[in-house]
Formats: C-alpha cells, sequence, structure tokens
C-alpha cells in the first residue's frame, strides 16, 4: 500500500502518544525507548507496579463468585468490558487470572470505578 505507514509510525509521530488502548493494564505504565547498537531506538513498556493489596477505597466490592464464572465475565458485568478483568486480578492475591472464578462460593473484592459503585455485596 503506497503512502500507508505503520501503526508504531504512525505513534511515533504523535508527541506523547501511547501504544496501548484505554482498557489495557498497561495504559498508564511509562514507555521507555531503548537505543540498540545498530541506533534502531525500540519502545518498550516499563515495570507496572500494583498498588499494595488491602488498600480499598470505599467504593470498593465484595463478589462471591458462582458456578461457571470467568474473569471475562467479571470484567463486562462491573466495568463494561471483558478486557478489564485484570483490575479485578490486581486487587486480589492471585497470580493467575483464573483463580478468581476457580472456586466458586469465594469472594473477591471489586476495586473502585465500577459503574454504580457503592461498594457493598454482589453476587
Amino acid at each position: 500500500m503506497a503512502g500507508s505507514q505503520s501503526y508504531e509510525s504512525a505513534l511515533d509521530a504523535i508527541p506523547g502518544a501511547h501504544p496501548y488502548p484505554r482498557s489495557s493494564r498497561y495504559h498508564d505504565a511509562e514507555i521507555g525507548i531503548h537505543t540498540q547498537p545498530d541506533g534502531t531506538p525500540v519502545r518498550y513498556a516499563k515495570r507496572r507496579l500494583l498498588p499494595p493489596l488491602g488498600e480499598v477505597g470505599e467504593d470498593t466490592a465484595t463478589h462471591t463468585v458462582s458456578s461457571g464464572e470467568r474473569p471475562d465475565h467479571l470484567g463486562q458485568r462491573y466495568f463494561g468490558d471483558p478486557a478489564a478483568w485484570w483490575r479485578i486480578a490486581d486487587a486480589n492475591p492471585v497470580l493467575d487470572p483464573r483463580e478468581l472464578t476457580a472456586e466458586p462460593g469465594q469472594d473477591i473484592a471489586i476495586p473502585d470505578g465500577f459503574p454504580g459503585g457503592g461498594g457493598g455485596r454482589h453476587g
């Protein structure tokens, strides 16, 4: 395609542009640039640090896991985006997001910012 440029090249032309969509866990991550020995710049996402567990706000809710639920179901239910499951995973002590919904009946934290807010128990 003559005259077209790659997504990455287009981002490089926009000062402050971010390569991740707003719904991505890496959207707020700082973007670094590594220069290879041949002078080629390579953009990368710098380390993303999680807030300490237990720092919950007034709008934090508890969700009781039902049989058959998946992390993407919870992302859709609480944030209107199935890709937002990572926000729930970040608020709970899990290494694998599937651990969030592996055990029906367990309570998990739903972090601040879900539509409707209000805290309390959902399930």
